[in-house]
């Protein structure tokens, strides 16, 4: 069996990545979501299942997510974490409250510099638990704003929140698979593409839609799916962009350009 698990599905890529593996898997797909639904509102078929309470800023989410994985006996061979957030700020008016915000929404614990990291904690219980497969794999949706490489003086500065919790998520990823290649589970980083979302769109980057070549949620995860369907663990603790530079405004002032698709992004 081939068990999937997304974790943050309520709406954007996480809702598209449910619906397309629903339609493609043999195995269970398993959601979570932030809401407390009653059971009986609950869309739950053989193989399909919603978690819901599974909050991210909870430090319980971790072990709450495993113990109810195990009651339905859950053998997961691909493990998205998709969750995020994102306010923007500038150099003129950086928001403090906004920036500690998302740092505790990725679950930085105790301090921003610690970056003790929520899907640490989600990825402890779940290989603890042994509900991860042999081969299987966890995918860390982070994004190209976490490339320190890739910042460049045509688009500015500012988001300092948001750019660096995607900076403290790739070495999150990138720890993630060390610890994990022994075990043969394979760790991914990866940039989905910009998308026209509710998220982009409520701090005004729909301005952006499209000059910037954004696509829908839908069309990020079929290439984000494409992509997983042949990660393994030789690309183990990779940077990638599935869906190549066309999104990456500076892609190609920093890395030039005849640029492959898909597209190693540098840390």
């Amino acid at each position: 069996m081939s068990d999937v698990l997304i974790v943050g599905a309520s709406r954007g890529l996480g809702n598209s990545l449910v619906q397309k593996y629903r339609l493609g898997t043999k195995g269970t797909v398993f959601e979570t979501i932030r809401s407390k639904i009653p059971a009986s509102e609950l869309d739950n078929t053989k193989n399909f299942k919603t978690i819901t309470d599974i909050d991210l800023c909870s430090e319980s989410a971790g072990s709450k997510l495993a113990s109810q994985l195990a009651r339905f006996g859950a053998n997961i061979a691909t493990v998205i974490i998709t969750a995020g957030l994102f306010v923007t700020e500038d150099f003129d008016e950086p928001k403090w409250e906004d920036e500690i915000q998302m740092q505790v929404f990725l679950h930085i614990m105790i301090e921003y510099t610690t970056s003790a990291i929520g899907p640490v904690f989600i990825v402890h219980h779940l290989v603890k638990a042994g509900l991860v497969a042999k081969s299987g794999k966890i995918i860390l949706v982070s994004s190209e704003s976490g490339s320190i490489k890739l910042r460049h003086e045509s688009e500015g500065g500012g988001n300092y929140g948001h750019h660096a919790s995607k900076s403290a998520l790739n070495m999150v990823g990138k720890l993630l698979s060390l610890d994990l290649k022994d075990q043969g589970i394979a760790v991914g980083i990866v940039h989905p593409g910009f998308m026209r979302t509710e998220m982009t769109e409520a701090v005004g980057f729909d301005k952006f839609w499209d000059d910037g070549g954004a696509v829908t949620p839908d069309e990020a995860a079929e290439s984000l799916i494409e992509f997983i369907s042949t990660f393994d663990i030789k690309k183990t603790g990779e940077y990638w962009a599935p869906r190549g530079p066309r999104d990456i405004g500076t892609a190609g002032p920093v890395l030039g350009n005849d640029l492959p698709t898909p597209l190693q992004l540098p840390w």
